[in-house]
């Protein structure tokens, strides 16, 4: 058996695909029950964050099982998998586990060098031992990555090359102002109360907010997690919960919102974020001075634009709400159309005669169409937009959830600042690495090759344990029938005929049981299992029987 990884993350996919491709926790449980039941694969774990989904398992065949592996994927996400295809990546054998080692170390995350990954690596393992998924491999995999991710932590000054999610969405919020400055006095509301929430509330209760509300679907939730803040020492915020219904009075109360919950759907639409505003100011809402004045309420389109010379989309047609401006990979559509089309609606330079066919023109009325049906409308295309001609925000917005809480459409109300998941990952690319994370490459470089070695060790263990014990058999044996033929021999007699015996066998195989893990421990090493077991005729079935003893999972074995 084999250690196969496939997934998909913020490095190979857009956060449109991610965001569909999300799994709950029930989806998480249901795909690794379904892996193991699968023909390739024994045993499984999935990885699911909010930049990433990754299903590990160990097969018995590499291509059947990508194959297996991706389509469960698909299947488990909703995502269709020749639309998910493209996005996957595939990593097997020792190039597994030096994946999983960097995404415990944080050299994979979308901030590098945040810690968070660590408790999503530990909840996974924990998952896949409840659900009785994880064996030997993915038990000492797991728990091998978190001893690797806590080293990196402990050794190296990783954490000064990254931060928590939270942390640095709250930096892209205080537009570059030091966060206690840019927090102190503030109201902020916090939809949810997971792990991510509880961060991002106890974050900004020790920046200095003076009050923090939590709102959770399960009211006592939100209960326990404001009683923890009032009464921590880290702080002096007031912080109290309530229930959900009361999320969009508190709007109108709030400077800073951050939401992270389950939910599948949108928590925050682009109205309720403008009735919000309007609350706050008394004014209507409108959308920031950037966007072109056809465009100023909302985003809508003028009555009859789409009677325009190559407007791809009767937008006469479309339901009040709907955006003219597309993001890439909506309804299956290919970058390069919505770019186009995002280009005529503002109003851009792009010759739309020459890129655009009548037969594209059509495909992208069926796809806009097909997609205003689900959705209601097409999500906003995100632009940058000059600092200068928008007004200086008021109202924040931190939209750390996957699939998204906050309506997108809300990045263009003039006086709000929305960060998302897509854009802290546009951030997170330019940001600087530090010189840790070469010291951080070599651990786990180090650390691989250790794992590996001891996982071929391991797996000789089995055979030598069978040749060990057919060993003692046979001394048994030969001292029942040697009792037999001398009769008259005392206790002490027998006694060092006894030990003398069994010095003679563990000499003889003492050498070669320790230089067979030696070997097997050497990449390639594999094959010396089998010699031995052909060579000292050893039962497979006996073999067999020490590996499942090994494999059994102890309370001890849980992550800690």
């Amino acid at each position: 058996m084999s250690l196969l990884v496939v997934g998909l993350s913020h490095r190979s996919a857009p956060v449109s695909v991610l965001e569909r491709a999300a799994l709950g926790a029930d989806a998480q449980a249901k795909l690794v029950q379904d892996t193991v039941a699968a023909e390739p694969a024994a045993e499984a774990a999935v990885l699911a964050t909010c930049n990433r989904i990754e299903l590990y398992a160990d097969v018995d065949k590499f291509h059947a099982g990508v194959a297996e592996l991706s389509t469960l994927l698909a299947q488990h996400s909703g995502v269709g998998l020749e639309e998910l295809t493209p996005y996957l990546y595939v990593h097997y054998e020792d190039r597994a586990v030096h994946h999983l080692f960097s995404v415990a170390c944080g050299l994979d995350s979308m901030v590098v060098g945040e810690g968070q990954i660590l408790g999503q690596i530990k909840d996974s393992l924990a998952t896949a031992q409840d659900l009785h998924t994880a064996g030997r491999l993915m038990n000492d995999l797991f728990q091998q990555a978190l001893r690797v991710g806590k080293r990196a932590h402990s050794e190296t000054g990783i954490d000064r090359a990254g931060q928590s999610l939270v942390s640095f969405g709250l930096e892209q919020l205080s537009l570059g102002t030091d966060v206690p400055t840019w927090a102190r006095g503030k109201k902020a509301l916090v939809i949810g109360a997971g792990s991510m929430s509880s961060l991002a509330a106890a974050t900004l209760a020790r920046a200095g907010v003076a009050e923090v509300v939590v709102a959770n679907r399960t009211f006592e939730r939100a209960e326990r997690l404001a009683r923890i803040l009032t009464e921590s020492d880290d702080n002096a915020v007031t912080a109290r919960a309530v229930r959900m219904d009361a999320v969009p009075d508190e709007l109108t109360r709030a400077d800073v919102v951050v939401s992270c919950t389950g939910a599948t759907g949108l928590v925050l639409t682009a109205e309720a974020v403008a009735q919000a505003v309007e609350g706050r100011t008394g004014q209507p809402a409108v959308a920031g001075t950037a966007v072109p004045e056809t465009h100023a309420k909302a985003a809508l389109p003028p009555a009859g634009a789409g009677a325009e010379e190559n407007c791809p989309l009767d937008l006469s047609a479309v339901q009040s709400g709907f955006s003219v401006m597309g993001e890439a990979a909506v309804a299956g559509m290919d970058a390069a159309t919505l770019e186009q089309h995002a280009a005529w609606a503002a109003g851009g330079t792009v010759d739309r005669r020459e890129r655009r066919t009548p037969e594209a023109d059509a495909e992208l009325i069926t796809a806009l169409a097909a997609t205003v049906a689900t959705v209601g409308r097409i999500p906003e295309r995100r632009g940058p937009q000059p600092p200068a001609e928008r007004p200086a925000p008021f109202f924040f917005l931190l939209d750390l959830a996957m699939p998204r809480d906050i309506d997108a459409a809300v990045h263009r109300l003039a006086g709000v600042r929305l960060v998302d998941i897509e854009s802290l990952a546009e951030a997170s690319a330019d940001a600087p690495m530090a010189a840790d994370v070469d010291q951080v490459r070599r651990i786990v470089s180090d650390e691989v090759a250790a794992f590996g070695a001891a996982q071929r060790a391991a797996h000789i263990t089995p055979t030598v344990v069978a040749l060990r014990t057919m060993a003692a058999d046979v001394v048994a044996s030969e001292i029942a029938r040697l009792d037999g033929r001398l009769p008259d021999l005392d206790e002490r007699q027998r006694g060092e005929i006894r030990q003398a015996v069994h010095r003679v066998v563990d000499k003889l195989l003492h050498a070669p049981t320790v230089r067979v893990k030696q070997l097997a421990a050497e990449p390639g090493g594999a094959g010396y299992a089998d010699a031995l077991r052909t060579l000292f005729d050893l039962d497979p079935e006996t073999v067999a029987s020490v590996s499942r003893a090994g494999d059994s999972t102890d309370e001890k074995d849980r992550p800690a």
